[in-house]
């Protein structure tokens, strides 16, 4: 198969996938759902394909594996399934179609590595149907708390009974951990899901770090009142402390260099257009690939907090619902990688990665490493997510190199 080729059958396999999505409008696919199910039955029959024997784990990854030559560790390669809501088609489901073809195309041509290859299209990276995040990549490395299947979406399913209804068993969420002797490596493919190789007109890219993040849900409660009857000056309005709140996190991440923070959810009660609201709820997200520049930023937004709670009247509780550190990439698979990019005849460059990735987690297993796909713009997370079949071709060239180098001992 050509380059032309080769591009072209990961954009059918990709467009396959954007059709399974619980709206035909636009592309949501949540973690254990149907349509994750049938998400998983596809990508299984592709790595049928490409020669690889499938399994799903206890929590709902779906791996392919491909014997090596020899026995001994294997390289684990692959990304998320799941999506956000009305999200694009590139985002984690790259990362699991490249690796895919690139099995294909040696299968293809009788090709043989040395060392085991297995792909894992992984379950729930986005966090999007429950609080939690990472099940699939943290239950591979043993780091999934078991009591983390309690969660529950907005109709009140537990991740448990997500996944009997998903075909697994809760109780087995210990048979999904895998031993570090068990790889030798794990390498991700990830849109970029930012602007750097645009700027710079490269195709790809190593990344070096992933940030930390911290994820918490405020409460802010105040007294609701009639519009009209309560003073201004007497009025415990959670909504315009809320916003306060929502002014000083801004500033406080404006301030301070590598770190950002957002506020992508805010719910308001009880809701009518004549009544000074009384509770809302707000989401924040705050990110830096230096722990101790979040944590300062976490601290100041906190205190900040409680400066506006004492002021204004009002109560205000955090909860934390995800903590991550910052994680540094493997120096020697990324100089590998490094090389795989030259051998195509790109400049290598390296860039860090604000957005979290199922590659953090498995990093608690074994060395990782990723490498980022130019898309147009920088977006991610939207309907008009968008790169080329060149660069996905690229993408594949720079891998089935890392994967040809390695097997060569280089």
């Amino acid at each position: 198969m050509n380059s032309t080729t080769i591009g072209q059958l990961i954009f059918d396999k990709i467009d396959a996938l954007a059709r399974i999505s619980e709206n035909p409008d636009n592309l949501t696919r949540l973690s254990l759902s149907p349509e994750h199910q049938r998400a998983n039955a596809l990508v299984g029959e592709w790595m049928q394909q490409a020669g690889m024997q499938i399994r799903t784990d206890a929590v709902g990854n779906i791996i392919g594996r491909c014997e090596g030559s020899e026995p001994g560790p294997a390289l684990m390669l692959g990304s998320h399934l799941d999506t956000v809501r009305d999200g694009g088609r590139y985002d984690g489901m790259l990362g699991v179609v490249v690796p895919i073809v690139c099995m294909q195309v040696l299968h293809s041509r009788g090709e043989t590595l040395r060392y085991p290859v297995e792909i894992v299209g992984f379950s729930d990276e986005e966090g999007v149907r429950f609080p939690s995040t990472l099940h699939g990549s943290k239950a591979i490395a043993g780091t999934l708390d078991a009591d983390t299947l309690q969660d529950t979406d907005a109709d009140g399913i537990s991740i448990a009974e997500a996944l009997v209804s998903f075909g697994q068993d809760p109780q087995q969420l210990h048979s999904a951990k895998r031993q570090p002797d068990e790889f030798f490596g794990f390498v991700e493919l990830h849109i970029e899901q930012g602007p750097v190789l645009e700027k710079e007109n490269l195709p790809i890219g190593v990344v070096s770090a992933i940030a930390g993040a911290s994820r918490y849900q405020i409460s802010v409660t105040g007294k609701a009142g009639h519009a009209g009857t309560v003073p201004m000056n007497l009025r415990q309005d959670a909504l315009t402390g809320a916003s306060e709140c929502i002014v000083a996190i801004e500033a406080i991440c404006g301030s301070l260099s590598d770190v950002v923070g957002t506020v992508g959810q805010i719910k308001a009660a009880p809701g009518a257009g004549n009544v000074i609201p009384g509770a809302v709820e707000l989401s924040l997200d705050l990110r830096s690939s230096e722990d101790a520049t979040r944590k300062h930023a976490e601290q100041q937004i906190l205190s900040t907090f409680d400066a506006v709670a004492e002021r204004r009247g009002l109560t205000i509780t955090t909860h934390c619902r995800h903590q991550a550190s910052s994680v540094t990439c493997d120096e020697q698979l990324c100089s590998q990688l490094a090389t795989a990019i030259q051998t195509s005849g790109y400049r290598p460059l390296t860039l860090s990665s604000g957005a979290g990735h199922d590659a953090m987690a498995i990093a608690a297993l074994t060395p990782m490493a990723m490498l980022f796909v130019r898309c147009k713009d920088g977006l991610s997370h939207h309907p008009d997510e968008s790169m080329t079949r060149e660069d996905a071709a690229a993408a594949a060239d720079v891998l089935l190199n890392f994967l040809r180098q390695i097997n060569a001992g280089t």
